[in-house]
């Protein structure tokens, strides 16, 4: 064997490898989700001036941990997208071919339709909560300042975790589907061999000379 084959089919990535890739980082996404909705103020302070109303909210990490969960999940999402059709040991699948399955059809659009919608639900009350925060002087004067939606942070990070947990099924199918697949290639070719050397056989028959 060559080295340079030999050390790219070491360096090749492994189904379990990339199962656990598209956990972590799903779990990642999840647990900064949930921080991020335990650290958020129910309210900003309240500071009446001649005209206006200052909000003073207070010192947080929330909108921090709301884009590191929203980055978390983009990251396991892709990775997720990924490793569905990645060549494992060097054979690839047609899409067509892993698309016919129809539960691993289905997994893959939940999982996919699910992904943008935990992170909508992330990035809307971080980007709130930002915004909340950055314009804080307001004219109405019964301003009550209050801070994002509570509850929408905590289901976009359990939403986060379940697309993740759609991605590794969807992978698990994915590998039902290539088994399939290669079975069908192997035989078509075993069959073909066969017919070939059944002519070589014939051919080699006819112009054996007679003694």
């Amino acid at each position: 064997m060559h080295p340079a084959r030999e050390s790219g089919s070491k360096m090749a990535a492994t189904m379990q490898q990339m199962s656990l890739i598209v956990a972590f980082l799903g779990i990642v996404s999840f647990v900064f989700g949930v921080i991020a909705e335990n650290k958020k103020p129910a309210a900003g302070n309240v500071i009446l001036v001649k005209d206006a109303v200052i909000c003073k909210y207070p010192s947080d990490p929330t909108v921090a941990l709301g884009y590191l969960s929203a980055g978390f999940l983009i990251a396991s999402t892709v990775a997720g997208y990924f490793s569905l059709f990645y060549p494992y040991k060097e054979r690839s699948v047609p899409q067509a071919a892993l698309f016919k399955n129809t539960t691993f059809f289905v997994f893959f659009n939940v999982a996919l339709f699910s992904s943008g919608f935990a992170l909508a639900m992330l990035l809307w009350p971080t980007i709130t909560e930002q915004l909340h925060q950055f314009h804080n002087v307001h004219k109405a004067l019964d301003y009550t300042c209050p801070t994002a939606k509570t509850g929408v942070l905590g289901g976009g990070a359990f939403l986060s975790l379940d697309s993740t947990l759609f991605w590794l099924v969807a992978l698990m199918l994915s590998n039902n589907a290539r088994e399939d697949f290669f079975s069908d290639v192997d035989k078509i070719n075993r069959v073909d061999v066969e017919a070939d050397e059944g002519v070589d056989v014939e051919f080699d028959g006819r112009m054996k000379p007679v003694s």
